[in-house]
C-alpha cells in the first residue's frame, strides 16, 4: 500500500490508502473497529461509489457487529472514468487490494460484498480470497429486460454462505434462494433505497451467523 494518510488523526476515523493493482491504484478506505471479529470488502456498483444509501447502511450494521469495513474504489473511477472496466480488470484489481488488506490486517476472518457490479466481482473471486461469507446488494441477476442474459452461475460461484438483499421490483431481477444462498427481498426497486432499516436488519442478523465464534 502506498499513500497512506489517516484523516483527523483520531483511531475511529477512516484510514485511506492507494493500492497498486495491475489496472492502476485502486483507492482503499478502512473504517476501523475496536477489537474486530472480522474484516467486511466493499465494492461499489458500476456507474455510483460508497454514497449509495444501501452501501452505507451497510456499512453502520457491519461496524456495529464489530467488523472493520474496506470500501474499494476500483481503478477505473480513481482515474476519473465513468464507464466500468471489464470484469477480468475488475477481478485483478479486486485480488490486489484484497492481497493488500489481508497484509495489513493479518488474522482476521475475510467477508466480501458490494453492491450490483461490486456483488457480483465478490461473488466471483470468493474462493480466490478466501472468503468466509459473500454479502450482495441488489445483486444484477440480468440487464432489464433480458432475463435469457442470466448471471445466475456468477453468484453460485462461492462455496461459503451468501446473502442477497434485493428490491421486489428490481428490474435486474431477482435470484431465488438455493443450498448456502439466503435472499431477502424489501420493498424497492434496483436502488434499494425504500427500505433502508431493512437492509440494517438483514445484515445485522445474517452477520452473527457467518462469523467464527
Amino acid at each position: 500500500m502506498t499513500g497512506s494518510r489517516r484523516p483527523g488523526g483520531t483511531a475511529a476515523d477512516p484510514v485511506v490508502r492507494h493500492v497498486d493493482t495491475p489496472h492502476g491504484p485502486a483507492l482503499l478506505t478502512v473504517h476501523p473497529v475496536a477489537e474486530a471479529r472480522g474484516v467486511l470488502l466493499l465494492g461499489h456498483g458500476a456507474g455510483g461509489g460508497f454514497g449509495a444509501p444501501d452501501l452505507r447502511r451497510a456499512t453502520i450494521a457491519a461496524l456495529a457487529a464489530g467488523l472493520h469495513v474496506a470500501h474499494v474504489e476500483q481503478p477505473y473511477r480513481v482515474a476519473g472514468r465513468r464507464a466500468p472496466a471489464p470484469a477480468a480488470q475488475l477481478d485483478a484489481a479486486w485480488l490486489a487490494v484484497a492481497a493488500a488488506v489481508r497484509t495489513a490486517l493479518p488474522g482476521l476472518p475475510l467477508l466480501v460484498g458490494g453492491r450490483s457490479s461490486g456483488a457480483r466481482v465478490a461473488c466471483r473471486t470468493a474462493s480466490a480470497v478466501g472468503a468466509v461469507a459473500v454479502l450482495c446488494l441488489a445483486f444484477p441477476v440480468h440487464p432489464p429486460g433480458r432475463p435469457e442474459k442470466d448471471r445466475l452461475a456468477e453468484l453460485a460461484e462461492p462455496t461459503v454462505p451468501v446473502l442477497v438483499v434485493q428490491g421486489e421490483r428490481d428490474a435486474f431481477g431477482r435470484p431465488p434462494p438455493a443450498p448456502g444462498r439466503e435472499v431477502v427481498l424489501l420493498a424497492g426497486d434496483h436502488s434499494l433505497k425504500a427500505d433502508l432499516p431493512g437492509i440494517a436488519a438483514a445484515v445485522t442478523a445474517w452477520l452473527p451467523t457467518v462469523l467464527p465464534s
